[in-house]
């Protein structure tokens, strides 16, 4: 970790060779007028909207839809089976069957799912963007994605095959992210905030109506979307038993590993209770289980947080992409980053040139990103991918 003094609050800094969009947002952050002690930023950072994914801002007062991103609540899951080895054909079956039952990119179910899967305790009457997209989301629940979302099929250093998802809150994230961006850039304009439009840092003060109501349906969208990861797993884990009749055994006294990476919450740090922002950025507390995954054609990891408060107590929460989705698709060759993929015999989801944008030529170095943060979390199994579904 480094630390950078770029603004009014340090930026401490365990990420190598940041874009100049992405040095950009950082700067921004260190000038927000809210910001608390410094800005971290995790290894895996690159650009995204208004704060870079990778990033964990602190703030008091204020809550900032942006500074969440909109696909509220995405995050990883993982469960382990107590088979040793896997076939091909056992997979190639296993995959056909999986995309039957889980709907991919911007696809949703035919029926509404389970009402009983929602998260409960919530009064949506007091929710108007949870409240209006109810009866959409029961068709979103149980499917993937678009984008970064995968399922993984994997071997782990410990000697199981594990099974691995990574999704979000589907499209109602999206239109609470929206819903609420809006209404802080309208707000920020009636208060006359001193910080520019073109940061895209519009903020919510958290005891107002609507940050309040914010932070409500950010919170019912991180439930929303562990739900969404619970029941795919649920598919995953009947078609694997069918399949090859295995059974599901804990790790460290758990059967399913679960993390969020994109929302806020409210913590205490350097004695002060702030809300957390963490957008890409894993929660790492002492002890704490955790996941880091690679692109579909490097390891990802199980890691234990070390509850480093220098970064919040935070990790990264994934490679990182090193080229954005259009530079990745012209400059990469399909040809060779299929090769990459099938020499480790990876059943793989490049398929054509549009698919280049999640090549693993487009992400960082999952092993630097691990040396990066070796003060944030300790690796506890590495797990090398058999074969993936993309979205």
């Amino acid at each position: 970790m480094k630390i950078l003094e770029i603004g009014k609050l340090p930026v401490y800094m365990w990420a190598e060779d940041v874009e100049a969009g992405a040095m950009q947002q950082i700067n921004n952050l260190s000038m927000f007028p809210y910001a608390f002690h410094h800005i971290a930023i995790m290894p895996d950072c690159h650009e995204g909207f208004g704060m870079p994914i990778g990033g964990v801002l602190s703030t008091r007062d204020v809550i900032i839809p942006n500074a969440v991103g909109v696909d509220i609540g995405c995050g990883m899951c993982a469960m382990r089976t107590d088979l040793k080895e896997i076939d091909v054909k056992s997979l190639n079956r296993i995959f056909n069957k999986l995309r039957e039952l889980i709907p991919l990119g911007f696809n949703h179910q035919t029926k509404k799912q389970d009402e009983a899967i929602m998260p409960k305790g919530y009064d949506i009457s007091g929710m108007p963007v949870v409240k209006k997209e109810w009866e959409e989301a029961l068709y979103q629940l149980g499917t993937l994605g678009g984008g970064n979302h995968f399922i993984e099929i994997q071997k782990g250093s410990d000697g199981y095959i594990w099974a691995m998802i990574h999704s979000g809150s589907r499209n109602l994230g999206k239109q609470v992210a929206d819903f609420y961006n809006k209404l802080a850039i309208s707000f920020n304009e009636k208060e006359k905030s001193t910080v520019p439009k073109s940061h895209q840092l519009a903020y919510l003060r958290i005891d107002s109506k609507e940050g309040r109501q914010y932070n409500e349906e950010m919170k019912f969208c991180v439930e929303f979307a562990l739900a969404n990861r619970k029941l795919m797993m649920e598919r995953i884990a009947s078609v694997l038993e069918e399949e090859t009749h295995c059974g599901f055994i804990s790790w460290e006294g758990t059967r399913f590993i679960n993390i969020a990476h994109n929302y806020a919450a409210e913590e205490e740090h350097f004695g002060c209770k702030v809300i957390v922002h963490r957008k890409g950025a894993t929660r790492a507390l002492r002890g704490e289980t955790g996941i880091v995954p690679g692109s579909q054609g490097s390891k990802s990891y199980i890691v234990k947080g070390k509850g480093n408060p220098e970064s919040f107590m935070s990790c990264s929460h994934g490679a990182g992409r090193k080229m954005g989705r259009n530079e990745a698709r012209k400059k990469l060759n399909l040809e060779e980053e299929r090769r990459k993929l099938e020499s480790k015999k990876i059943i793989h989801a490049l398929r054509t040139p549009a698919d280049l944008d999640e090549a693993s030529g487009a992400y960082k170095d999952i092993d630097l990103v691990m040396k990066l943060q070796a003060d944030l979390v300790d690796i506890c199994i590495e797990l090398t991918p058999l074969g993936v579904i993309k979205g």
